[in-house]
């Protein structure tokens, strides 16, 4: 091969993109919270590498969900996806259960995770305490399923929220150990946490998360609501007796209210806390509310026209699935090889 050929490969091989996966599960209609922490990471993303993006609807029912809502959410939520601006032709986006593969190497790994690993994860100590009357194997293995999920496509990069970076380091864990088994098989991936909007708080109790599950509906804001609930939960957010935006140790609220207009303005702390100098928390409040509302128009306008073609969803949905699904087989078929599994031709 000539100089120039092999520099001509060396430079496609150096521009190659790396891989990002992430999913979002579909058991409720998604919030705030999940467009700040999570979707609108995936748009920063999605132009710099190759992006699979999972409606993880299998981990859903580690929790028990009503079959006619789980289906209307699945659709709801690759809608809001492709709303946001995650095109399908620039992203995989598909829905877990539409590839097979994923279950199929979440039982192999299960057999290179420690029951002490998963009995150390604190959200299934946490969900088992919500959730007594149904503390399943699913909820206990769920984390080696999330792994399964993102070894599955070798992804270099997987963006995460502070809560679920316990389950990535499971699943580094898990690959370095099989790594270390059979050779070199899985990518160990990295988390992406951003450092604005990371993590999104409740509006109802600021030192909890924001969540489509909390019973109190005044603590979340869902992406799909309309501009006067908006506005109306922003102003009855619980923030604290001072009156001064301004961020600081012990003031949850207004710090969780400014970060999330910071991630809407792009302005940073200090210039939101030179914007509203002199002026009290409710205007503040509102100017909050009034940024996120407009913000998140489009997206319900957009939203709402998806929903009346189930078509076009149903035909991203089975694109999604045939190229996830030759990936997903091109690394299940190397591990089960490894495994000394027999392989039809």
């Amino acid at each position: 091969m000539s100089e120039d050929k092999i520099n001509a490969t060396e430079n496609i091989k150096n521009e190659k993109k790396k891989r990002i996966f992430s999913g979002i599960q579909p058991s409720g209609t998604l919030t705030l919270g999940n467009y700040i922490g999570a979707i609108r990471n995936f748009l920063l993303l999605s132009g710099e590498y190759d992006c699979l993006y999972c409606v993880v609807d299998e981990h859903a029912i580690t929790v028990r969900q009503v079959p006619a809502e789980l289906r209307r959410h699945t659709y709801e939520t690759l809608a809001i996806y492709i709303a946001c601006g995650l095109s399908p032709e620039e992203n995989i986006l598909f829905i877990q259960s539409h590839v097979h593969q994923h279950a199929e190497l979440s039982w192999i790994l299960g057999c290179y995770a420690m029951f002490g690993e998963l009995s150390r994860m604190t959200q299934f100590k946490d969900k088992s305490a919500n959730n007594s009357e149904n503390i399943n194997a699913g909820l206990f293995t769920y984390p080696v399923l999330m792994a399964a999920d993102i070894l599955l496509y070798q992804a270099d990069l997987v963006p995460v929220g502070i809560d679920q970076k316990q389950h990535l380091e499971l699943a580094r864990t898990i690959a370095e150990r099989f790594n270390g088994i059979y050779g070199d098989t899985f990518v160990v991936p990295d988390g992406y946490i951003p450092e604005v909007g990371m993590k999104i708080m409740s509006l109802a109790e600021p030192t909890k998360k924001m969540s489509k599950s909390d019973t109190n509906v005044n603590g979340y804001v869902a992406i799909l609501d309309e501009p006067d609930t908006i506005i109306r939960k922003f102003r009855r957010a619980v923030t604290d007796s001072d009156s001064t935006v301004r961020y600081a140790e012990g003031k949850d609220g207004i710090n969780n209210l400014m970060s999330i207009y910071s991630s809407f303005t792009g302005k940073s702390y200090n210039e939101i806390e030179s914007e509203f100098e002199g002026k009290g928390y409710g205007d503040f409040k509102t100017a909050v509310g009034e940024t996120v509302s407009d913000g998140l128009k489009p997206i319900r306008t957009e939203f709402n026209r998806l929903m009346t073609d189930k078509s076009y969803l149903e035909s991203v949905m089975k694109q999604g699935a045939e190229q996830a699904g030759r990936l997903a087989e091109r690394t299940l078929k190397k591990v089960q090889k490894k495994l000394g599994f027999v392989l039809l031709k």
